[in-house]
């Protein structure tokens, strides 16, 4: 049975040694590359120290929460470790969300301070008027390093608190320990098998463990240099694969295809990565394929904003042979299937990377700690997983259980289709009906019948959609994921 081999990497005892650690150790080594400056780890770690004296100055204590509005910047790295340091907790706030949301992250968590980039000034001190607060702009925040408290040694303290996206309901904070998160840079360090000699690109929002979590922290963990863009432009991307010569990155699929899409793409030179890390539970084959045709493996991070995120992966050895498939649990992370029918069950994580609680105290566990993710997956012989869906999507038909991600992914694969989202509605015959919404890619027509016949080559007949829609968009969170609550009214 394959498993995950993941070779030890050295990391710092605790969060908040992290810059120092490194800078010790390898005198020089740059941390971050951001908007043309490279800082070194040294910097980096004087930039914690200055930070933190800041905070404390300003009577920040431990247990406060500080949100955070911006693009992705260095000193929202260096703010996280200055946190840390004074035990307080970084709350970062989805830029996409309207400001309604903003505003029910604020009353839920009760921020002392928004603290903001210059490109989001004007919101932020918006946002922290309509909740009586003091808004700063972090660049102009300077204490007396030497005035920095030494860090506590209670690692069990929050650090990081997250919002989920809300796609089954009001957002919910996720509480990161500063234990919770070294755990998970250690097994996503390791299994990327990350050292001081590599260089990551960091493309994807901070404000989200995704971008923030698999590989931007567990690089600075493990010594390697980051290079932080503010936010995704493609054009950018693919320039920095060329300039910075990194030797990895991590994409979502919205990211892969805007990439594919560039004019820019076939004459990228991309010898450099050695791998391209995704993070999705389920990904389109026709963008893993276009990847892997340029010699470059796609490997892929199953988790959620509770489990670190990382929980489940498929590495390099794998991510050829196993299309499809999110790979083994994470070494130190448990895996299991509960109440399987069919081979089909909820994906249940375990382990010392997973969150405890929803703020302030609310269970995010079960009494054995097991994280019940609400997606359906199955095991294969080889011990690897494969998601099929959410269980609250899944479509009984005729008494069979259909998963839609197996029918998504099928569909998207036809050179018509940009998008597609599969749901199921109500049928008095069938209990209920497939329906496929679509869209297609420009300057297409699409043929229905077309579509038919090759999801016939591909799935099981009763699978088949009954009906198809086709849609300028599909409604999607801040994050990206399909909002099928949204999508259901717009096709009934």
């Amino acid at each position: 049975m394959a498993v995950l081999q993941a070779l030890p990497v050295p990391v710092p005892a605790r969060l908040t040694d992290l810059a120092a650690y490194h800078a010790a150790r390898h005198p020089g080594a740059i941390a971050l590359r951001f908007e043309g400056r490279s800082i070194r780890y040294a910097s980096l770690h004087q930039r914690q120290l200055a930070l933190a004296a800041w905070l404390h100055q300003q009577g920040v204590v431990a247990g406060d929460r500080v949100a955070w509005l911006g693009l992705n910047h260095a000193d929202q790295v260096a703010l996280l470790l200055a946190l840390a340091q004074v035990g307080a907790v970084l709350v970062p706030l989805n830029f996409r969300l309207a400001p309604p949301e903003w505003d029910a992250v604020l009353a839920d968590c009760t921020p002392r301070w928004v603290l903001h980039d210059a490109h989001w000034q004007d919101a932020a001190q918006a946002l922290a008027q309509r909740h009586g607060l003091a808004a700063h702009a972090v660049q102009a925040l300077d204490g007396n390093a030497a005035d920095a408290p030494a860090a506590g040694d209670d690692e069990t303290r929050p650090v990081l608190l997250v919002y989920t996206s809300g796609t089954t309901g009001a957002p919910k904070g996720a509480v990161h320990t500063q234990l919770s998160l070294r755990a998970n840079m250690a097994i996503a360090a390791a299994v990327q098998r990350l050292t001081p000699a590599d260089t990551v690109v960091t493309v994807l929002p901070l404000f989200h463990v995704g971008g923030l979590c698999i590989q931007t922290l567990p690089a600075l963990s493990a010594g390697a240099q980051v290079v932080l863009h503010a936010r995704f432009d493609a054009a950018a991307t693919l320039a920095s694969f060329m300039q910075d010569r990194p030797t990895l990155t991590l994409l979502v699929p919205a990211v892969m295809k805007a990439l594919l899409d560039h004019p820019g793409w076939a004459s990228a030179d991309l010898s450099s990565l050695r791998a391209v890390w995704a993070g999705s539970s389920t990904l389109p084959q026709a963008l893993v394929d276009a990847f892997h045709a340029r010699g470059l493996p796609v490997c892929n991070v199953y988790g959620a904003t509770e489990t670190g995120p990382f929980s489940i992966a498929l590495d390099e050895r794998h991510a050829l042979t196993h299309p499809g498939s999110c790979g083994w649990p994470a070494p130190g992370v448990q895996v299991r299937l509960g109440n399987p029918v069919d081979g089909v069950g909820e994906l249940l994580v375990r382990g010392p990377n997973v969150v405890q609680h929803y703020w302030p105290q609310r269970p995010a566990v079960d009494a054995e700690g097991w994280f019940h993710s609400g997606d359906l997956a199955r095991q294969a012989a080889d011990g690897s997983y494969s998601v099929v869906g959410r269980a609250k999507d899944m479509i009984i038909s005729g008494g069979e259980n259909i998963y839609p991600a197996e029918i998504e992914n099928a569909l998207a694969a036809h050179p018509d289709v940009a998008e597609c989202a599969v749901l199921g509605v109500a049928d008095a015959r069938w209990g209920e009906a497939v329906v496929a919404a679509v869209v297609p890619r420009p300057g297409c027509r699409l043929d229905t019948e077309a579509l038919q016949g090759h999801l016939q080559q591909r799935v099981a007949r009763y699978k088949l959609p009954r009906r198809y829609v086709t849609l300028d968009a599909l409604p999607k969170t801040a994050l990206g994921k399909v909002q099928k609550s949204l999508l259901l009214k717009a096709v009934q």
